[in-house]
């Protein structure tokens, strides 16, 4: 393959990637806690792990007033339980199970700093920084991490994050009662879908000049022959 040839298909790949990120985006404005992906412009950075980036913007609240919809703000996520493997989420939409464990909104479980979190009700009070009380009673604390390198974290699905880096302290506010947005911005994926679109539209120009000018070449050497 032409070196021509395969930088286009290059350019046109990492476009069909960026309509892939922008279309998941959109698709989940309506998450509560999703975290807005790009893929990386820097190629070190791209060719290092994920070529995908998240960004750590606090989306809006939402005021639900149920006593167990949590909402973080600051850069740090919840610690779920799923299948023994701690993973991440933002989205705070708990509830309790029939075992009267805290757990998600996929019944996965929610993770305290002593470990799973049992409550006799959801009448509880939660503090900004996650500490659960019961009446007088102290229940435990959320685990709330904070990360040190947002390039470790990876999307795996249904609101939950894989984190490959190191853990730091969380500095940020827990308010109960209240759900995170996304932080997908409607405007800004519009302005990228119409970029990417209008640059897939100039790499299919410059194939087709290139096959153009690929067959003036063979027909020219066919008259020549």
């Amino acid at each position: 393959m032409s070196s021509v040839i395969s930088s286009i298909a290059s350019y046109l790949s990492r476009d069909v990637e960026s309509l892939d990120v922008i279309g998941q985006n959109v698709a989940n404005m309506r998450t509560a806690g999703y975290r807005t992906e790009r893929l990386k412009t820097d190629f070190r950075a791209a060719t290092a792990g994920s070529d995908r980036a998240l960004s750590m913007l606090d989306g809006d609240l939402d005021k639900t007033g149920a006593s167990l919809d949590l909402a973080i703000q600051g850069q740090g996520f919840f610690v779920v339980d799923v299948n023994g493997q701690e993973r991440l989420t933002r989205n705070g939409q708990f509830h309790l199970n029939e075992d009267k464990q805290l757990v998600d909104a996929m019944g996965r479980t929610v993770m305290g700093e002593s470990g799973p979190i049992t409550l006799d009700s959801a009448a509880v009070q939660i503090g900004a920084d996650g500490a659960i009380k019961d009446g007088e009673k102290n229940v435990d604390t959320l685990r709330i991490v904070g990360i040190a390198d947002a390039n470790g974290l990876r999307e795996i699905g249904d609101g939950l994050y894989a984190y490959s880096g190191t853990t730091n302290d969380w500095n940020g506010t827990l308010h109960q009662g209240a759900l995170e947005r996304s932080n997908v911005d409607p405007g800004t994926e519009m302005v990228r879908l119409m970029e990417v679109t209008r640059h897939a539209q100039s790499v299919q120009r410059a194939i087709q000049a290139y096959d153009a000018a690929m067959q003036s070449g063979v027909s020219h050497l066919g008259d020549n022959a």
